[in-house]
C-alpha cells in the first residue's frame, strides 16, 4: 500500500502536476529557506509578492544579513508573526559570519539554526542537498490522514510523531526533492482542504477516507483555546515641528520590534466621551490642555491567539517632550515598520 502510494504520487507528478511556483525546483538553500519562513502561516498568494520584494532587495543571504533590522522588518510589514522576521536576521547573520554565506549542507547543523524546525531543515536538505529527508507541513498531514484513515488530530504529540514516521516511510529516497515538492503540490491542488478532487485521483481506491465517506472529516485538529481579547487606544500626538511621537516595542511580547503612537492598552472600551477623563489621559496630556481632535472608528486584527482592537485618537495640539518616545518627520513614518493594524490606518488616511 505504501508503495502504492508513493508510485502513483510520482506518476501524478510527471503528468498531471503543472503547479507554478517561483521557488519551484529551486536549488538555491537560501531561496528555498526564504520561501519556507515566508509562507509559514501565510497563502503562497501573499508570500509570492513578499518573496519578490526580498529576493530584488537582497538576492543574497550576505546581503541580507548586512541590511538594518529596520529596513528587513519594513519589508516585512503586514506579513505577520514577526518572530519569523528575528529569526531570518538571526540566520542571516549566522550563515553569513559562520558559515562564509553559504548554507550548511549537514541537516542537524540546518536545525540549528535560529527558527528552522525540522519542516524547514527538511525542505532545504532535500531541495538544496538531496538528502533523504521528508517534510511535513498542513498538505502532507492532510493527504496521509485522508489516504491513511487516521482520527489522531494534527498538532497532537501523537500525531506528529505519527506523521512524521509515515512521511519517512513513504519517501523516495533516491529522489527525496521531487518528492516532498509532489505531496505538497498534491494536497494544495488536488487533495484540498475543501472540495478535495477525488473522482478521478490517481489515490483514490486506496484512500481510506475517499472509500468511507470521510474526507470531510479529516484530518482532525487539536481544539485551541479562545482568542485572547486585547484594546489598544493609540493616540496621535505631534511634536510641535510637524512631527509625530512614536516608539519600538522592546517588550516580549507581540509586535516585538515594530513601531506605534502613544498607547494605552484597556481591558474595557472606553466611550468617546470618556476618553479626556480617563487616569492615562489626564497624567499625559489633561494638565497640558492637549483637546481630542478627532477617533477613528474600530479596526481590528486578529493574531494566532489574540484579536486585537484598535482606536486612533488624534490631538490637537502638540507636545514638545514624551519621555519614551523618539520625534519623527510625517514623511520618516513611512519608513518606519508598523503592525499591520497602524499600517492599515496610516495607509488610509492622512495625519
Amino acid at each position: 500500500m505504501n508503495i502504492d502510494f508513493t508510485k502513483n504520487l510520482l506518476l501524478w507528478n510527471r503528468e498531471q502536476n503543472f503547479r507554478s511556483m517561483p521557488w519551484k525546483n529551486e536549488t538555491d538553500a537560501y531561496r528555498i529557506w526564504l520561501s519556507e519562513v515566508i509562507l509559514q502561516q501565510t497563502r503562497v498568494e501573499q508570500g509570492i509578492a513578499y518573496y519578490n520584494k526580498f529576493i530584488i532587495s537582497f538576492p543574497t543571504i550576505t546581503a541580507l544579513a548586512e541590511a538594518s533590522d529596520k529596513e528587513i522588518f519594513k519589508l516585512w510589514e503586514g506579513l505577520g508573526y514577526y518572530t519569523r522576521c528575528r529569526n531570518l536576521i538571526a540566520t542571516a547573520k549566522k550563515v553569513a559570519i559562520e558559515y562564509q554565506g553559504s548554507f550548511p549542507t549537514d541537516y542537524d547543523e540546518i536545525l540549528s539554526l535560529p527558527g528552522i524546525g525540522p519542516y524547514t531543515a527538511a525542505a532545504i536538505a532535500s531541495f538544496a542537498f538531496q538528502l533523504p529527508y521528508a517534510v511535513v507541513d498542513g498538505n502532507v498531514e492532510r493527504v496521509l490522514a485522508r489516504y491513511f484513515g487516521i482520527s489522531i488530530p494534527i498538532g497532537s504529540a501523537a500525531g506528529k510523531k505519527l506523521y512524521n514516521t509515515l512521511a519517512m516511510e513513504l519517501l523516495d529516497k533516491k529522489n527525496p526533492g521531487t518528492y516532498n515538492q509532489a505531496i505538497m503540490d498534491f494536497g494544495a491542488t488536488i487533495c484540498k482542504p475543501r472540495n478535495p478532487i477525488c473522482i478521478g485521483c490517481v489515490q483514490s481506491k486506496r484512500c481510506e477516507a475517499f472509500q468511507k465517506n470521510w474526507t470531510g472529516e479529516l484530518p482532525r485538529k487539536q481544539l485551541h483555546p479562545p482568542r485572547k481579547e486585547r484594546r489598544f487606544y493609540y493616540f496621535i500626538v505631534k511634536d510641535g515641528k510637524n512631527g509625530f511621537w512614536i516608539r519600538e516595542r522592546t517588550e516580549n511580547d507581540i509586535w516585538r520590534n515594530l513601531f506605534e503612537f502613544v498607547l494605552l492598552e484597556t481591558g474595557q472600551i472606553i466611550p468617546q466621551h470618556q476618553v479626556p477623563v480617563i487616569p492615562f489621559f489626564l497624567e499625559h496630556f489633561g494638565s497640558k490642555g492637549l483637546q481630542i481632535k478627532s477617533v477613528s472608528p474600530i479596526f481590528n486584527q486578529k493574531l494566532t491567539h489574540q484579536s486585537i482592537t484598535g482606536c486612533f485618537i488624534h490631538l490637537d495640539r502638540s507636545l514638545a517632550e514624551f519621555p519614551g518616545y523618539q520625534s519623527v518627520t510625517r514623511k520618516q513614518l513611512l519608513s518606519f515598520p508598523f503592525p499591520k493594524l497602524i499600517a492599515d490606518y496610516l495607509r488610509n488616511h492622512t495625519l
